[in-house]
């Protein structure tokens, strides 16, 4: 206890401090240029708002009842994401804005043309920008929304704009710091295993084989333009989502789908290996969300312990000095003192929201019933984290032990 007290007097001391501390610029504070975010609902912060007709949004509530005025953002969630507080650890505000959003806000009468918007495009994400889409894959023919091949040319035509304003080689060494965040490959899994309940040796190897012979794809188009630090978040332990326990008559893990998983991270890690011992300056660091869900459905109160609290209070000190200086005090509305000295889950396989067997038969929608302790559960909704899990997910990834994060963590990438 004294150790706790200790721990308790040095953070409010801390804070205390934030009334005098200086007015240095949030940009001085950013680890590198910029983040550039692709993959899938896990990443999306609100691009899929702007797909009309398509299912796969969040831009209503019960979504985002955590953020200021409970606004649903398009994030899949109560709150923040693992991609929002990445970027805090990074020196960010957040996650960067959608790429549509910003294609949206510099059209009009007077930026009708493709170019126009794009040079507004170009300016507003000069620190980044989110190109990840609910329900993509790594596979083009997964899912409904945007692809990992167009999120990946809408880069290149941002790229382009950027090149043209700062010219090619400043656009160049920015890209080469920035930051490239990927995470995708769960919704490769979950159509493959819809199709294929109990798949054969052969055609498991083929879909694998598939996927990660794509990855590759992606990440050299990436590189070639220009792209050199790869953080990599690998496939969940998707068959313990809520919506997947609900579909088993036993109410457990679907073991098959983990294995599958597990098979693609796999491939995955041996990818990147191999990568980066063939492109010149290519650094990666890849977050094992696998392990994370995992321990924390084994370990439930682990996210509790005072040694975790003790290895990150500086970092957690570092964000929310951060957050009062950007205006985003909502960041810890729901994470008092006392929620991060005793964080722990209480509920890790039903979801929060929703309707039916384990609150997952029904994906979260405004008539659903929510949790009110969403700080105790692993899931908000049928496949998806809940803030408090997307924070921990943040810190485990961006300093966290080697079984989270290698070969180096998400802060070392940063640094390099």
């Amino acid at each position: 206890m004294a150790v706790l007290r200790r721990a308790v007097a040095l953070l409010l001391l801390l804070v205390a401090n934030v009334a005098v501390a200086s007015s240095t610029s949030v940009a001085s504070e950013m680890k590198v240029p910029a983040i550039f975010v692709f993959g899938d609902s896990t990443a999306d912060v609100g691009n899929n708002n702007y797909l009309p007709g398509s299912s796969a949004r969040a831009d209503f509530p019960h979504n985002g009842v955590d953020l200021p005025g409970s606004e649903p953002t398009g994030r899949f969630s109560n709150g923040l994401i693992g991609a929002d507080f990445l970027a805090i650890d990074m020196g960010f505000s957040g996650s960067p804005p959608p790429y549509l959003s910003l294609v949206a806000s510099s059209s009009g009468e007077a930026m009708s043309n493709k170019t126009q918007k794009m040079t507004g495009a170009a300016l507003a994400s000069m620190r980044g920008a989110n190109y990840a889409s609910g329900g993509s894959g790594v596979l083009d023919s997964t899912g409904a929304t945007i692809n990992m091949t167009k999120q990946i040319e809408y880069f290149s035509e941002l790229k382009d704009q950027m090149s043209t304003r700062l010219s090619s080689d400043r656009a160049s060494a920015m890209l080469s710091k920035s930051i490239f965040l990927i995470s995708a490959g769960a919704n490769d899994a979950f159509d493959f295993f819809s199709q294929n309940r109990s798949p054969d040796s052969t055609a498991l190897q083929q879909f694998c084989e598939a996927v990660i012979s794509t990855y590759d794809s992606h990440v050299k188009t990436l590189y070639n333009l220009g792209a050199r630090k790869f953080a990599v978040i690998n496939v969940p332990l998707i068959g313990c989502c809520p919506y997947w326990r609900s579909q088993n008559p036993t109410g457990e893990c679907v073991e098959p789908l983990n294995q599958l998983a597990k098979r693609l991270n796999d491939g995955i890690q041996d990818l990147f290996s191999d990568l980066s011992s063939q492109m010149q300056g290519m650094k990666y660091s890849i977050a094992s969300s696998y392990a994370l869900v995992s321990n924390l459905i084994e370990n439930p109160h682990a996210a509790g312990k005072l040694q975790q609290l003790s290895k990150s209070i500086h970092r957690q000190f570092a964000v929310l000095v951060l957050s009062m200086k950007c205006g985003h005090l909502f960041f810890w509305q729901s994470a008092t003192l006392v929620t991060l000295l005793d964080a722990g889950f209480t509920e890790v396989k039903s979801a929060c929201c929703g309707g039916g067997k384990f609150n997952a038969e029904q994906g979260c929608t405004p008539n659903s019933s929510y949790c009110s302790d969403r700080g105790k559960f692993l899931f908000w909704d049928l496949m998806h984290p809940t803030q408090a899990t997307s924070k921990l997910a943040g810190l485990a990834f961006y300093d966290g032990p080697a079984r989270f994060v290698g070969p180096i963590t998400f802060r070392q990438l940063s640094e390099a």
